[in-house]
């Protein structure tokens, strides 16, 4: 049997195997999901990929939260029906997942990738770097469970070496890894962050490079890439997210680019190290950083970074207080139509 077919070559473990055990879904076989294709997913198990459904109670529940249905990383117990199609009937316990709340103004969240080990955040060296988009970048890695790692490309366009220092301190503690797509540099040190079995998932902007990163690791040209346009930006290209598995044996999710990116949920302190150690200094342990006496950090911290770093504050807070609402009121029309539904079979039964 082909190798990057079996379970352990696509990150099956002892947790996986446990829950499995504990499920009650008789003649279901574990398999990850590979792709997903507006509702359709591709899954891949020991006897090789399949087209797959998703079985109605599960589709029922993701209609009150998206993180019900499965995502691309995804372990699943699924029944084979014929002819290479198969029913996902439950959804394996996460050990990460990546998230981010769905655009404009609604409190829904978007699942972008599970199970992911390693997240590499990319950035065009170029026209992208922006340290305010980054640290959203890194606040949703670190929320995860994943450890995120800064990928820097077109290395072989930037002359400005300034911009990896901008980087560094934005990231502060993540590993940056600066490469290009033309000249190969830096793969070396990118290829430290792969290891047979793990999963690494690719998120950041539209054209900074993301499919040509994977296509150099695949070692051949199997994800499109767009043209450059003339202003020197990447076009947009990847459409849907898939995983793929490396000549090394390390697992890489390609997720197409986020023209929009808000929190969904979690805790900024990790994406903000160096204010997080500042605070403990402050007089006050309740500090808001502001015009507090004995504040350790107002002095200490750009501006422009503590200014980002109470805009995610607040944001957080609204899409939270929101999502709470929305419960509320789903929950509330549940009861009603339960209720109704028990006085129909009340009066059914009296007639």
């Amino acid at each position: 049997m082909d190798t990057q077919s079996t379970l352990a070559a696509l990150g099956w473990t002892p947790e996986l195997g446990a829950a499995r055990e504990k499920s009650n879904t008789a003649g279901a076989s574990p398999a990850r999901v590979i792709a997903e294709h507006r509702g359709a997913y591709v899954i891949r198990g020991e006897s090789g990929e399949a087209r797959a459904s998703v079985r109605g109670r599960l589709r029922d529940a993701g209609a009150i939260t998206a993180g019900s249905l499965p995502a691309v990383g995804d372990w699943v117990l699924a029944s084979e029906l014929s002819l290479g199609v198969a029913m996902v009937e439950e959804l394996l316990p996460r050990r990460t997942a990546v998230r981010r709340k769905t655009v404009l103004d609604r409190s829904d969240e978007q699942l972008l990738a599970s199970n992911v080990d390693t997240i590499f955040v990319v950035s065009d060296l170029v026209h992208d770097l922006n340290a305010r988009r980054l640290e959203r970048y890194l606040t949703i890695a670190w929320d995860s469970g994943a450890d995120p790692v800064i990928v820097l490309t077109k290395l072989d366009l930037c002359d400005d070496r300034l911009s990896l220092l901008e980087a560094e301190s934005v990231g502060i503690g993540v590993p940056l890894v600066a490469v290009s797509g033309v000249t190969g540099e830096g793969f070396d040190a990118l290829g430290a962050h792969l290891a047979p079995a793990r999963t690494v998932a690719l998120i950041g902007s539209s054209g900074v490079g993301k499919s040509t990163i994977v296509n150099r690791l695949l070692g051949e040209e199997r994800l499109a890439t767009g043209v450059t346009r003339q202003d020197g930006r990447g076009r947009h290209v990847t459409r849907h997210r898939e995983l793929y598995s490396l000549p090394g044996g390390a697992l890489v999710i390609d997720t197409p680019g986020m023209r929009e990116l808000q929190l969904w949920e979690g805790d900024i302190d990790d994406a903000f190290p160096d204010i997080t150690e500042l605070a403990a200094a402050c007089r006050f342990t309740d500090c808001a950083h502001d015009e507090e006496p004995g504040c350790a950090v107002r002095e200490a911290v750009d501006p422009a970074r503590m200014e980002s770093y109470r805009r995610l504050q607040r944001e957080l807070a609204a899409t939270e207080a929101r999502r709470s609402n929305r419960l509320r009121r789903e929950l509330k029309q549940r009861w009603k139509q339960r209720t109704r539904e028990s006085r129909q079979a009340r009066r059914h039964g009296r007639l």
